[in-house]
């Protein structure tokens, strides 16, 4: 499989693993592992931060497709392909179709940012 192959595969598999949140049959490790693995995506926070040449990248190309690969492998085959037709209809021109899936990480940074700032002035 090829680079772009890859890298489409990919941006189908992290709305995917995202719907699979909802189904029933995913287990409970997948659906932790799953959560952690969108809010790590979605987070404007990364383990190695951007400003660092090179290795800034290293979440984006390592980091983040192993937590989606092992997460894969958590989610029962049948919900994955079920999930995974269903992504591929989330996307159009480049931007998510259904962007309201993000609100609820971006609620909770909001909450962070507020409790930080909170503590340093109050």
């Amino acid at each position: 499989m090829d680079l772009k192959e890859r890298a489409r595969k990919l941006k189908i598999d992290i709305p995917a693993v995202f719907l699979a949140l909802s189904e029933k049959e995913t287990p409970i490790s997948a659906k932790l592992l799953a959560g952690i693995t969108i809010a790590y995506a979605l987070s404007p926070i990364d383990l190695i931060p951007d400003f660092i040449p090179v290795l800034g990248y290293l979440d984006d190309i390592i980091i983040l497709p192993c937590l989606i690969a092992l997460t894969v492998r958590l989610i029962p085959p049948a919900v994955l392909v079920k999930c995974r037709t269903h992504a591929e209809g989330l996307w159009v021109d480049k931007i998510p179709k259904k962007w309201y899936f993000a609100l609820p990480i971006v609620l909770i940074w909001m909450l962070v940012i507020y409790l930080i700032i909170k503590a340093i002035w109050f």
